[in-house]
């Protein structure tokens, strides 16, 4: 890529945010589709919990181990000992310390920020099977398939707490309004019945507005797309141990190449909170839409 998608930021405390560096901010770097990469801000383990990164402790069932912070819900854990609550108590750690630190980073968005889901990722990517639209080595920008989320966006802010000194390599590709123009004229238009249809039967949580039915294409045409993942506009990049790394993932397209043992926390905001909401997937989707017809 001529120029990189990646912002680095040298900062080192949860605590408190960095100092601006020049004309641009965290959210306008964050609302461009970039990635916001901290090479130094570790989210440091015990020695009790490091003997918690196991892959036998993730339900054979399930990828992952999640936390619903609202409701305290902990699903994914294969044991019922006190592993589970010492895990609990992990991810809840990392989901109140993003939450603190992305008040202090972002704080426009702070009274925004809903719906947190926490993530510990224990397996080694590329030893889960998997389908094709689950392979997460894919170039892909998010979406959900039983959870539209309509005019929300997600944020996710990742850690690679690997203790064997493993990096975790990513995939960066371009621009979003460059993709979404790319696979639009591919994609069959919105059906509202179908969207009806789909909830009635339980398939989806809610119903699918027309935004959500192109982003599940556009995820699923990114991922069949053999060329587009051969060659199509992206850098690579390894994140170390010890570091974090914090996107809009609806928004950046983004591949999980190799590395174990990550946490991830999930928030979704409104369109309606971003500084600049003509930047949103939704709004970029919905005028390729409209100068289409």
């Amino acid at each position: 890529m001529t120029s990189t998608r990646i912002v680095r930021i040298d900062h080192r405390a949860w605590n408190d945010a960095p100092d601006h560096v020049g004309a641009s901010t965290p959210v306008a770097e964050l609302e461009e589709g970039k990635v916001l990469y901290f090479p130094e801000l570790r989210f440091a383990l015990s020695d009790a919990e490091t003997r918690l990164l196991d892959p036998a402790l993730v339900d054979p069932k399930r990828k992952n181990i999640s936390l619903n912070a609202t409701t305290g819900k902990l699903t994914g854990v294969a044991v019922e000992d006190e592993r589970r609550n010492a895990i609990g108590a992990l991810v809840r750690r990392y989901y109140e310390t993003t939450r603190h630190f992305l008040d202090r980073l972002l704080p426009g968005y702070a009274s925004h920020l809903h719906a947190p889901t926490t993530s510990l990722r224990l397996h080694r990517i590329g030893t889960w099977k998997m389908s094709w639209r689950k392979d997460d080595t894919r170039l892909h920008v998010d979406a959900f398939p039983s959870r539209p989320v309509g005019e929300q966006r997600i944020l996710r802010v990742f850690n690679n707490i690997n203790p064997h000194g493993d990096t975790r390599q990513w995939r960066v590709g371009e621009a979003f309004d460059t993709l979404s123009a790319r696979y639009l004229p591919q994609m069959p238009a919105y059906r509202p019945g179908v969207a009806w249809l789909l909830h009635k039967l339980h398939v989806t949580k809610s119903r699918r507005s027309a935004y959500d039915h192109f982003m599940l294409q556009l995820h699923d045409r990114m991922k069949a797309d053999a060329g587009y993942q051969r060659d199509g506009l992206q850098e690579s990049i390894e994140f170390p141990p010890g570091s974090t790394w914090i996107c809009f993932s609806d928004q950046t397209p983004h591949a999980a190449m190799t590395g174990q043992f990550m946490l991830e926390q999930t928030y979704l905001l409104p369109v309606s909170a971003m500084a600049h909401p003509e930047r949103s997937p939704q709004r970029v989707l919905a005028r390729q839409v409209a100068a289409a017809h």
